[in-house]
């Protein structure tokens, strides 16, 4: 299975930003987006693959957390 990510972009260096995911910062290739920092991205396979929304980056996250609270026994 694949999933893609929303982070923050923190900073961008040609066509390359840092990503913040929750407090850990990895490298991600923008090539395929217009971006900006400060801007949400999903991030899949190290690309950027779509620009969206705070709120709705935002909504994502907390979605992913419940799924994972909620399956926290199905993973140990």
């Amino acid at each position: 299975m694949c999933l893609a990510i929303p982070g923050k972009i923190v900073s961008i260096e040609g066509n390359v930003g840092d990503v913040d995911f929750g407090g850990v910062t990895r490298k991600a290739n923008l090539s395929m987006v217009e971006a900006s920092v400060g801007d949400w991205a999903v991030v899949h396979a190290g690309f950027a693959i779509q620009i969206m929304d705070e709120e709705d980056a935002q909504e994502t996250i907390r979605l992913w957390n419940e799924v994972l609270e909620s399956d926290k026994t199905k993973f140990c």
